[in-house]
């Protein structure tokens, strides 16, 4: 029963979430409105604003006001830095849709994903110091993972673990934040906010390693299986292969890091990789860092809120899309 209250109160709070989120797009003119909701609109997982509402409950008293600004916060930061990415990447979609960038081109799309920075920024404001520096901090962190995965890694520098350090800063970062903001709206301990920052930051590694992983193995998902691969975008995977350097697979690195823009090269190279050993330890290193996420979260009371979140890190853990 505590479960289902739970969920019904989380369902309520992501409604009015949603609606608070789209009303925080609006912009002076209709246009700008219109590419502000574009990705908004595609819909989402809107996962970090579910880390916020449950965070929350491991402090006090919550002013519902002040956990619904934190949200935004969080769902404003991580659709902005979308924008952002998509001209980075070249991306022709976003969430099954055609991306901003392809529709209005690079200046618009970085410009709305600014807008969107600003609209954010606004919202922290209201909650007070504390808040700004951590939105701050965390946009720090977003900037520099994405610089150093433009950048690549150095030579001489370990290339997987390069590529975790990328993902701990663009991805883990603000997943940290929103868990982090949760507690503090709720006036959590500092032992808590700890806890809750560091589950955060691992589980943003599950969660982007999970991807990693269905990339290759889904055939449901609104990605088109093997896009990272065929865009030679890094993943554990491919990263782990290269690591191991074993000669028996210089045939599968080879056709991997070949010419994969006919169909069929593509699903030669992504049915070979299936079938590799490499996936099941691939899959082992994902279920690695969930232990280690629900260790940080060892020392916080038991109570539906924290069996919430260990269901996360299963879920991420065995999410198919």
């Amino acid at each position: 029963m505590a479960e289902a209250a739970l969920e019904a109160d989380l369902a309520a709070l992501l409604e009015t979430f949603e609606q608070q989120l789209v009303e925080s797009a609006v912009a002076g003119s209709p246009f700008v409105t219109e590419a502000a909701r574009h990705i908004i609109d595609a819909g989402g997982k809107r996962f970090r604003p579910l880390l916020v509402f449950l965070s929350s409950r491991f402090g006090g008293d919550t002013d519902r006001d002040d956990l619904m600004r934190a949200a935004l916060v969080m769902e404003l930061t991580h659709v902005a830095s979308l924008y952002h990415d998509d001209v980075m990447d070249a991306a022709d979609l976003r969430r099954g849709a055609p991306s901003a960038n392809r529709l209005w081109g690079n200046s618009v799309a970085i410009l709305v994903g600014d807008f969107l920075f600003a609209r954010a920024s606004t919202t922290v404001a209201e909650l007070g110091v504390e808040y700004v520096m951590l939105q701050a901090e965390t946009f720090s962190r977003l900037v520099q993972g994405q610089i150093a995965e433009t950048k690549g890694h150095a030579a001489g520098e370990d290339p997987l673990a390069h590529y975790l350090q990328v993902i701990a800063d663009k991805t883990g970062s603000l997943i940290a934040a929103s868990a982090r903001f949760g507690g503090m709206v709720s006036g959590a301990s500092p032992e808590t906010l700890a806890a809750l920052s560091a589950f955060g930051e691992e589980v943003g590694l599950v969660f982007q390693l999970s991807d990693d992983l269905i990339d290759i193995t889904s055939t449901s998902t609104g990605k088109t299986p093997g896009t990272d691969l065929r865009e030679g975008v890094p993943t554990l995977p491919v990263l782990m292969l290269r690591a191991e350097a074993d000669p028996a697979d210089a045939d599968l690195l080879a056709l991997i890091e070949g010419d994969l823009d006919s169909d069929e090269a593509l699903a030669e190279a992504l049915a070979a990789l299936r079938a590799h050993p490499v996936m099941a330890r691939a899959k082992a290193e994902v279920e690695r860092h969930a232990e280690i996420a629900r260790g940080h979260l060892a020392g916080l009371p038991e109570g539906e809120a924290k069996d919430a979140l260990l269901r996360v890190c299963a879920e991420l853990v065995d999410r198919t899309n």
